[in-house]
């Protein structure tokens, strides 16, 4: 008896989508980082982006200098074999050096970061140094010019310290306080307006009605452009009304570099915003072939300082947030001036079995971890575009590709890792 045929696979694709990689290509490609730059005081840069190349004025450090606490003496008076004893002449601390010089037999006793006594081209840890009432005896078995710290070894006079671009972390500020500087060039910060859409939302703190829904969208959005720097204009709730929809993007992009609403992009009967961009900006793709959020509507307003950036977001809450890393995120790092836009992924091992229909990119809620058997990967459970609470759980996406048909447990899947990793 000849066997039934397997029912066929079940395919998500969508002819009208454009594929993830090309979505990403074409904002790209329309983006044009703010020229405006300003200058801040140091404790006001963290967080900023640099908008020209730092360099050294002079070397860093700028004097050779102990690396530990010791004692400073010439690298050829250590002894080969046995034991020596160095008379101490004097000591050398940070911000006071030794006046003298060091000569054969001497040694200075000096604390890490002091200037080296001249003469001296050698630190010896006091751990492996025996005090004496006069003297240190110091055995053999020491290297000549160790433990200490050349002028100019961080950073030569006239060397590239922090290139134009960098988001400046800590470490970067630290770095230029080093170079005695007060203030640093940085980029203006991307405007953003934003709005949410539906006669559905209601703002917080009232009672909802039978059908309503709080407008959680709006503050999961004013959180993530807020981590990112942006200045921040947030026109509220707009209705399901024509009229009010496109004097609120009109609004925004008088006054925005990039617009963001949420709802109101797919393809119902009160989802006005892709019939008004068309009257007042253009689209460039209004489908992506993701799960989720396939409805994201990218494009442009026309305006008077050259235009606004133009998002429009899926209104599921999860939609949002996906949509909002993959997408909106690197064009605002890339219209903030930033040149490391596109954020880092890695691989990971899943932990148990995933599943996905072919046809489009999936970005599943997922938990990273290290541990004895190296970098894992959980699901977060369910992954539908209405439950907020796999987001708050999760600390990556899992990144399945449009071909793929799911993971088997303990294979390896491409990880995008969320800012707030630890």
């Amino acid at each position: 008896m000849n066997k039934p045929a397997p029912p066929p696979e079940v395919c998500d694709a969508d002819p009208a989508a454009v594929s993830a990689g090309r979505a990403r290509e074409l904002i790209r490609q329309a983006v044009t980082p703010v020229a405006q730059i300003e200058k801040v005081s140091l404790r006001e840069a963290r967080g900023r982006v640099l908008a020209a190349d730092v360099t050294a004025g002079a070397p860093v450090p700028n004097h050779t200098n102990s690396a530990m606490d010791g004692y400073a003496l010439r690298g050829r008076d250590l002894p080969e074999r046995g034991e020596k004893t160095f008379a101490v002449i004097g000591a050398a601390m940070a911000g006071k050096p030794f006046a003298g010089e060091v000569g054969a037999g001497q040694c200075v006793r000096i604390m890490t970061g002091a200037v080296l006594p001249s003469g001296a081209d050698s630190v010896v840890a006091q751990e492996r140094a025996v005090k004496e009432k006069d003297g240190a005896r110091i055995c053999a078995g020491e290297t000549p010019g160790a433990n200490i710290r050349r002028a100019g070894e961080d950073l030569e006079e006239g060397a590239t310290a922090i290139r134009a671009g960098r988001r400046l972390a800590p470490s970067h500020i630290g770095l230029a306080a080093s170079l005695g500087l007060c203030e640093l060039p940085v980029f203006r910060r991307p405007r953003v307006a934003f709005f949410s859409n539906g006669d559905e939302l209601r703002a917080l703190g009232g009672a909802l009605q039978t059908g309503e829904v709080y407008d959680s969208n709006r503050h999961t959005l004013h959180g993530m452009l807020a981590q990112e720097g942006a200045e921040i204009t947030d026109l509220g709730i707009v209705g399901d009304d024509a009229e009010a929809l496109a004097a609120a993007l009109a609004q925004a992009g008088a006054c925005a570099d990039m617009v963001i609403t949420s709802a109101g992009a797919s393809v119902g009967e009160a989802d006005y915003v892709r019939e008004i961009l068309t009257r007042l900006g253009k689209i460039d793709f209004w489908k992506v072939a993701v799960k989720p959020g396939r409805p994201l509507i990218f494009g442009s307003l026309h305006g008077e300082n050259g235009g606004s950036l133009f998002f429009g977001l899926p209104g599921n809450p999860v939609s949002v947030m996906v949509t909002f890393e993959i997408f909106v995120k690197p064009a605002l790092r890339q219209l903030a001036g930033e040149t490391a836009a596109e954020p880092p992924r890695l691989l990971a091992k899943t932990e148990s079995a995933l599943r996905k229909r072919r046809g489009r990119a999936e970005y599943q809620r997922g938990v990273l971890s290290a541990g004895a058997d190296g970098v894992t990967v959980r699901s977060t459970g369910e992954q539908g575009s209405g439950i907020l609470r796999s987001m708050a759980e999760a600390n990556c996406f899992i990144i399945l590709p449009d071909d793929s048909a799911g993971a088997a447990a303990g294979e390896l899947v491409e990880v995008l890792p969320f800012s707030r990793l630890w």
